[in-house]
């Protein structure tokens, strides 16, 4: 499957558990990391859009856990991204390296808030519109 945006990470020794495998929280890190740095390729700046009371901000999660990392591993975290009215969903997912296994999968709701208001934003529907076409 293509991609949009692939991101390689490691596994830090403070991300894990007793178990000694990555703490199901940090999933949520990895993937927020993996959106933050998508946008900043593609010069949408949250810290910008927040000055001008616009935020960006996540309205459901859902994750599956299929393979669990452990200190050391480096993974590849990948991101998809669609719009469907008000809502952008970023689909991700997170492979352990180098045998590409699916460790986990995500999907995050996001909307836009205009000064506490929910709305659209013409700069994020062109984004959007602007990768559907390949552009």
């Amino acid at each position: 499957m293509k991609y949009m945006y692939q991101l390689e990470l490691k596994v830090r020794d403070y991300e894990c558990d007793l178990q000694g495998i990555v703490n199901n929280a940090n999933y949520q890190h990895y993937y927020e990391h993996t959106r933050h740095e998508f946008l900043i390729q593609h010069d949408i700046s949250f810290a910008k859009l927040h000055d001008e009371g616009i935020d960006f901000v996540v309205a459901r999660v859902e994750m599956a856990y299929k393979t669990p990392l452990k200190s050391g591993d480096s993974f590849l975290s990948v991101l998809n991204l669609t719009q469907e009215g008000l809502k952008y969903t970023f689909h991700q997912k997170i492979y352990r390296l180098p045998d590409m296994k699916l460790c986990n999968v995500g999907r995050f709701d996001c909307v836009v808030l205009d000064h506490g208001k929910l709305c659209r934003n013409d700069e994020l529907d062109v984004f959007v519109a602007s990768l559907q076409i390949g552009n």
